[in-house]
């Protein structure tokens, strides 16, 4: 347990997320500043030391084993944990967060997200320090997430506050959560006009829209139960990874779906788009933002983004506001 231990280090586990991320020894080298065999004989010592193969070595490139696999997870798990002890330890000395993770999810408005960076960076509270760069002092990340991805980001610690949570009755938040309402996002079912559904008459029934394929956003959680909403049993689905791929993907007519409405209020308005009612009515989702409550958990940074999310407009702006138009402003 004690070699183990020994040669489970921060910079051992950085390491190895930085061979799997490149590929390589040889990139990865370049990467960290050091020679390939350097890295070679580092891994070596965290296989002996553990007793496992982490690299197949009948590959060329470099390939982690399933227990490659795992220390990379974990490591990088670990690696999350240790900056937020140093991130709670700063924060007690400041009251500013040395870094704030904002999961948001990818239907919100990208605009009124940016805007809100915007006003954050150009904060300038007397006492904190200031690098020319980062406003308080406050590293900020943004991570974009769908479905149940945004609550597993903040439920796993990888997210400080997410914005865009689904809110349903039956699946109360985690204990320590606090959890505000944003507001609805109403879905229209849409498809390019050259889609077969487009000349269709009358409201579409589940058994002619079997026939299409769908278009689908991919769930990004990777623990939590994925989530899948509009999609019919044995209907054909074509997945993508966004909100705006999956326009896209409709728009090229590639498949067809549920929008949400402020996505598609230009496309419709010029034609490329059309609007179709259906048999199956779709439910607006209800959001929300969530984050970890009480106690040193809730830093100036992190209270300064809740301030912003008290106010009715800028509510209204990420659900709402897919264009140029409407800026933030006061209530």
């Amino acid at each position: 347990m004690t070699a183990s231990r020994n040669v489970l280090t921060p910079e051992a586990l950085a390491m190895m997320d930085v061979i799997a991320r490149t590929g390589s020894f040889a990139a990865a080298a370049r990467e960290l500043g050091k020679v390939p065999s350097a890295l070679t004989y580092n891994v070596r010592q965290l296989e002996d030391a553990l007793d496992v193969l982490l690299f197949d070595r009948r590959s060329r490139q470099a390939k982690l084993t399933a227990a490659g696999e795992e220390l990379l997870n974990e490591g990088r798990r670990l690696l999350d944990q240790i900056d937020a002890v140093a991130n709670r330890v700063k924060r007690v000395a400041t009251g500013w967060e040395t870094q704030l993770t904002v999961a948001v999810d990818g239907v919100l408005s990208r605009v009124t997200v940016f805007e809100l960076c915007e006003a954050f960076f150009a904060l300038r509270p007397p006492g904190a320090k200031i690098d020319g760069a980062s406003g308080p002092g406050t590293r900020l990340r943004l991570r974009t997430e769908v479905l149940a991805g945004t609550w597993e980001a903040l439920s796993s610690g990888q997210a400080d506050l997410a914005i865009g949570v689904g809110m349903r009755p039956d699946h109360p938040p985690p204990a320590g959560v606090e959890v505000r309402a944003l507001g609805e996002m109403p879905f229209v079912f849409a498809v390019a006009p050259h889609h077969p559904l487009a000349a269709y008459e009358g409201p579409i029934p589940e058994a002619e829209l079997l026939r299409h394929r769908a278009v689908a956003v991919a769930d990004s959680a990777q623990r939590l139960a994925p989530i899948t909403v509009n999609l019919l049993p044995g209907q054909d689905v074509f997945t993508v990874a966004s909100t705006q791929a999956k326009i896209e993907a409709q728009l090229r007519c590639l498949g067809c779906g549920w929008l949400p409405q402020p996505h598609t209020r230009e496309l419709v308005a010029t034609g490329r788009l059309v609007v179709k009612p259906t048999q199956r009515a779709s439910q607006p989702a209800r959001l929300g933002y969530a984050w970890r409550a009480g106690g040193s958990s809730e830093g100036l940074a992190l209270q300064w983004w809740l301030e912003q999310l008290e106010s009715p407009t800028t509510r209204r702006a990420l659900l709402e506001r897919q264009a140029g138009t409407m800026p933030l402003g006061d209530t």
